[in-house]
């Protein structure tokens, strides 16, 4: 399954897709502080947020069906002392996990963000999600911030992580 992997730049036509996955990370209530599942046309705006040439938006597909997509956004736009600084957003297919295609999928982004002009990367996640933390340490990235207790879903309450990876200085 591994071997098969395509990481592309995002079309719109992948968005149902992305939509899909991203609510299955709303109901599993451990990877995203969204409460209420999307609609296609509720994600339309965002999705015409991102360029291939600054901020992109990549998918991975295997077999032509789409598994998992990762976001590079800015980090405080509008800020240019910032410019350089993004932060970096992942889900894969529940069905996919545990398959090292979120690994395969980061490692093509983080490689992509010197075109793009990227040398800080910021990856903010619900201290709750043991999965995505060590796959942020297996990446080398480090725990720069902790806010603890934060969010309430339903009737858990967890703090945020701030991940972090220089990628150059």
């Amino acid at each position: 399954m591994q071997n098969d992997l395509t990481i592309r730049f995002a079309r719109r036509e992948d968005l149902p897709s992305m939509v899909d996955i991203y609510n299955q990370a709303i109901r599993s209530k451990r990877s995203t502080g969204d409460l209420d599942e999307f609609k296609v046309e509720d994600r339309i705006a965002w999705f015409e947020k991102f360029s291939n040439q600054s901020f992109p938006l990549y998918i991975c597909e295997t077999d032509g069906k789409l598994i998992g997509y990762c976001s590079i956004s800015p980090y405080r736009p509008g800020r240019r002392a910032m410019k350089h600084v993004a932060e970096i957003s992942y889900y894969v297919d529940f069905n996919y996990h545990g398959q090292g295609i979120a690994s395969k999928l980061l490692n093509f982004v983080i490689a992509d963000c010197q075109r793009v002009g990227i040398s800080k990367l910021l990856a903010i996640l619900l201290d709750i999600n043991t999965g995505s933390i060590a796959l942020l340490e297996k990446l080398k990235f480090k725990k720069w911030g902790h806010f603890p207790n934060i969010i309430q879903m339903d009737q858990v309450i967890c703090g945020q992580f701030v991940y972090g990876l220089s990628l150059r200085n």
